[in-house]
């Protein structure tokens, strides 16, 4: 009977070290015009390290938090998601970088609380566009038009364990 008891406290002890490990996560930055910038973090299953693009369905963690000029403006997150949430994701675990280009087959497309005219995101509310006309903030229900950024501009990911840096992040035009 001990023995049993032993064996069940070794086989806990080891699923719970290993349950760290299982999670992939990593923190972007995503600098727009006019001083809009915007932080986040994405997990996902460790499995898929590696295994090219995921989509939202496999986002088992998202947050982003929005600024002017260094000002808080909003924030965002998978627990705040309803059934009427504007949530389309494309991360390539092999590049790990957020593809951009704002074109749904090719996997570029990015929705988060915020649909292809940004003024879904809420009252109060905050949410990012990746579309094929710019990447942009919605903000209140309002498109935030002097966020926007050429739509191709890229969007790399670097690990939790990497000091994160916005002014570090120079946007391709």
């Amino acid at each position: 009977m001990r023995t049993a008891s032993l064996a069940a406290i070794l086989v806990a002890l080891s699923a719970t070290a290993a349950a760290p490990s299982d999670t992939a996560r990593f923190q972007f930055c995503w600098i727009g015009a006019n001083g809009y910038t915007m932080e986040g973090i994405i997990g996902f299953p460790g499995r898929l390290m590696g295994s090219g693009m995921i989509t939202q369905d496999d986002v088992t963690e998202f947050r982003i938090w929005g600024y002017h000029n260094g000002v808080p403006v909003g924030s965002w997150s998978l627990e705040q998601r309803t059934t009427d949430t504007s949530w389309t994701l494309f991360f390539d675990t092999k590049a790990i970088a957020f593809p951009m280009g704002g074109y749904f087959l090719e996997q570029s497309y990015q929705e988060w609380n915020a649909s292809g005219q940004v003024n879904d995101c809420g009252v109060p509310g905050f949410g990012f566009n990746g579309g094929n006309w710019a990447q942009d903030f919605c903000i209140d229900n309002v498109w935030i038009e002097e966020s926007s950024i050429e739509p191709d501009t890229p969007l790399p990911a670097v690990p939790m364990d990497e000091a994160l840096r916005c002014d570090s992040v120079v946007p391709v035009s």
